[in-house]
């Protein structure tokens, strides 16, 4: 199959890198910091010392980067993969970003003559492990179709949105949606708790109702169960949040339910629930409810 380079073994690449493996690719992987890779497959690959040795020969080079800090040091540095990547390469950005940083990505690959694709994808810790991420694209379609091979391995379904930038742009617009249900789900388990509603029977009626989603019914069965632990950590829906208020006021867009759910992400934050899940952000309006979720 394909040689491919991957970088950023957090919580969701380990599981994109399992994935590739099990489709048949051979990865060379590389991290910032050192991280235990007992868990990834130890037939077919490789860890590198350095991002050169990790990118050289690559025919793919794919990664998933924290935040837009990460960004310009691994992508956009002096030794970073822009300077690295062979010119044969197809680079391939997973991270949740902004579209400025994006376009920087993009114009720094353009200059070498890279082909370069933002595929930023909807998921958390159970999609990456299981190959079930739903994938953003943006760039050119051709690239994106040369680019199925490595995407299809790690992905439930893939999603062509048009020229660069458009799949960052997508991302944002649809974390703008995740973070409005955890903060109607939380608004409304607390409201149904201080009714004196029993909220598994509550559960049950968000499951089959028109306004039904996997959020409600995943994140609304751990919250009552009192289990916060991370798929997907509230400091990064705190940066993703960020994101999306400044990409929205970059457009002159108000979106002042997002200003309102950024609020109380940072409140959970403040409180110490940064590594917890995302949804902890729900502990919050349960305590200005005065009620226990889980009791």
């Amino acid at each position: 199959m394909s040689a491919v380079a991957f970088i950023g073994l957090g919580t969701m690449g380990q599981g994109m890198v399992a994935n590739l493996v099990a489709g048949g690719h051979d990865v060379t992987v590389w991290n910032r910091s050192t991280v235990v890779t007992d868990a990834l497959p130890s037939e077919r690959v490789v860890v590198a010392d350095s991002i050169a040795k990790a990118v050289a020969g690559a025919e793919f080079v794919m990664y998933a980067l924290a935040d837009d800090v990460a960004v310009n040091d691994v992508v956009l540095g002096a030794r970073g993969i822009a300077a690295s990547v062979d010119v044969t390469s197809i680079v391939i950005d997973l991270s949740t970003i902004s579209p400025a940083a994006s376009a920087a990505e993009a114009a720094a690959f353009s200059a070498r003559g890279v082909r370069f694709l933002d595929a930023p994808v909807f998921g958390s810790k159970g999609e990456a492990a299981n190959g079930g991420l739903w994938i953003v694209v943006g760039g050119d379609e051709a690239t994106f179709e040369s680019s199925k091979v490595v995407l299809e391995p790690i992905s439930a379904t893939m999603h062509y949105m048009g020229p660069s930038g458009n799949g960052a742009k997508m991302k944002l617009v649809g974390n703008l949606v995740v973070a409005a249900q955890l903060e109607a789900l939380g608004e409304s388990l607390s409201l149904a708790k201080k009714a004196g509603l029993n909220l598994h029977d509550v559960l049950g009626v968000f499951s089959v109702t028109d306004f039904r989603s996997p959020i409600f019914d995943g994140v609304g069965s751990a919250v009552i169960a009192d289990d916060y632990s991370p798929s997907f950590a509230l400091k990064l829906m705190l940066k993703d949040g960020n994101l999306v208020k400044d990409f929205a006021e970059s457009l002159d867009v108000a979106v002042p339910g997002t200003m309102a759910t950024v609020s109380t992400i940072e409140r959970a934050f403040d409180a110490g629930y940064g590594e917890e899940n995302a949804s902890a952000l729900i502990k919050v309006l349960a305590s200005d409810a005065g009620v226990n979720l889980a009791k």
